[in-house]
């Protein structure tokens, strides 16, 4: 097994990503409780601003996938299209509450590691919630409406 591709050397490549990100998520604000309350007041472009270039790399990233059909890694991809046609009532409730949640808490689940690293203790009760609300949710995906 060449070393590039231990497990031990993708653990590590993904620490010093996440190490990486939690560097860029501070210096830009992103975890600032104080720019999400001036985002969903509408008083800063600053979010929006960070938002909008997060969807446009997504966006572009997506269609040179789609046009290579294969990851960095070298693996093959195939996005397939999600019939979507009277199902959209689960992406608005699955948003609402999304943004319900990261209005009140004043923090989405990326930057939280970013937030505990910074010794936000608070931050550790929203990593808890986090876990166990994707707990619950393993719990009733078999009840729930996947299509």
């Amino acid at each position: 097994m060449n070393e590039r591709t231990t497990p031990e050397s993708r653990l590590l490549r993904y620490l010093l990503i996440g190490m990486f990100l939690g560097v860029v998520f501070t210096k830009s604000e992103v975890i600032s409780w104080f720019r999400i309350q001036e985002m969903f007041r509408f008083q800063s472009f600053h979010m929006y601003g960070i938002i909008g270039s997060a969807v446009v790399v997504g966006a572009v990233s997506v269609a040179l996938i789609k046009h290579w059909r294969q990851a960095s890694g070298g693996e093959s991809i195939q996005i397939q299209a999600k019939p979507t046609a009277g199902r959209n009532y689960r992406y608005w409730i699955g948003g609402g509450l999304f943004g319900l949640g990261w209005g009140l808490l004043g923090a989405c689940p990326g930057p939280i590691y970013a937030l505990i690293g910074n010794g936000i203790g608070v931050a550790i009760l929203a990593l808890v919630a986090a876990l166990a609300g994707a707990w619950v949710y393993g719990l009733l995906a078999p009840r729930l409406p996947h299509f």
